[in-house]
């Protein structure tokens, strides 16, 4: 399943005027930022949703947070928080990973959950160099996930989603040569060990003409819709002159079945939480969205990681798909 998708003939449109349309158009609600304890001071973000499993014999609503100190790169945990008390505090007892950007998603009976996993790769000018790799686990019970597939070497933002026909779509960011930064690739698989092939994996379809020059996006979240489709949450990003970056929850509508993806519409930015802390200047812009939960008055609870320092959710109107 090589090549890139065929789509209707339209020029995508750069962040900046993404983001012109959204804020014309958008009158989003003020979210809120989701407070943590118990991890000694340091930051959390980059969350999943709430998301329910079994743990100690009971059952309990979590969220997974990536957990890193603030002058620290490249030495995350993930742990699990449940809410007490309007805050969340750590699970006594549950797990941690050694991974960065937690992703949960259920399929069948199971819980899969994600992470990326860093590894040293040092390079001539730079021996402190990592390397990364999406990884893959599953389980019906916090204290029992089984580590079932590892993506390739320096992909992150593999998702999937089970079909209505029994298979398994997948979505992949390769970067490098034509890619550049990360685009976004599209490959469907019958079982979920074929995650561990990287031949299928890197063979997957590029979704052409959904970035433009210079910017970059993955996926972050992935809903089947009634009709077949697939609703996907992600976010699209770019370097400005500064170097700062700019990231911006977005969205779009793929058809499995014609190969075409919608143009991207940017869904939630930084100003709709409330102002924060950042790791650094340059990533004051920073919205990493995680989870999108459908509520049952059609609106929308986006969970994200904000400004790689900390965590939040706000809430987005109804949305014809």
């Amino acid at each position: 399943m090589e090549g890139s998708i065929e789509k209707e003939s339209f020029s995508p449109l750069r962040c900046t005027e993404l983001l012109r349309n959204f804020e014309e158009k958008e009158a989003l609600p003020m979210g809120e930022e989701l407070l943590f304890s118990g991890v000694d001071g340091r930051d959390v973000y980059n969350i999943t949703a709430p998301f329910i499993i079994s743990f100690g014999g009971d059952k309990k609503t979590v969220i997974a947070g990536r957990v890193e100190a603030q002058e620290e790169f490249a030495d995350s945990q993930i742990m699990f928080f449940e809410e007490k008390e309007g805050g969340w505090t750590p699970v006594a007892g549950a797990p941690t990973f050694s991974l960065e950007d937690g992703f949960v998603t259920s399929i069948g009976n199971e819980v899969i959950f994600g992470g990326v996993e860093t590894y040293p790769k040092p390079v001539e000018d730079n021996p402190h160099e990592v390397g990364y790799k999406t990884v893959f686990y599953r389980g019906q019970d916090l204290s029992s996930f089984e580590r079932f597939a590892t993506g390739p070497d320096m992909m992150k933002d593999i998702r999937v989603v089970a079909l209505a026909n029994g298979r398994f779509g997948v979505f992949t960011r390769p970067q490098g040569g034509s890619n550049v930064e990360g685009k976004i690739g599209y490959v469907e698989i019958d079982d979920l060990e074929d995650l561990n092939d990287p031949q299928i994996i890197l063979g997957a379809r590029i979704i052409e003409g959904q970035f433009a020059p210079g910017e970059w996006g993955g996926v972050n979240d992935l809903h089947l819709l009634p009709d077949g489709r697939i609703e996907v949450i992600g976010h699209v990003a770019y370097k400005d002159a500064q170097g700062k970056k700019h990231y911006y929850a977005m969205s779009f509508v793929y058809d499995p079945e014609k190969h075409y993806a919608s143009p991207i519409e940017i869904i939630a930015t930084r100003k709709n939480f409330p102002e924060g802390g950042a790791k650094t200047p340059e990533k004051e812009d920073i919205v990493f969205p995680s989870s999108l939960v459908r509520n049952e008055d059609g609106t929308g609870t986006l969970y994200a990681g904000l400004s790689d320092a900390k965590a939040g959710k706000t809430t987005l109107p109804p949305r014809s798909l």
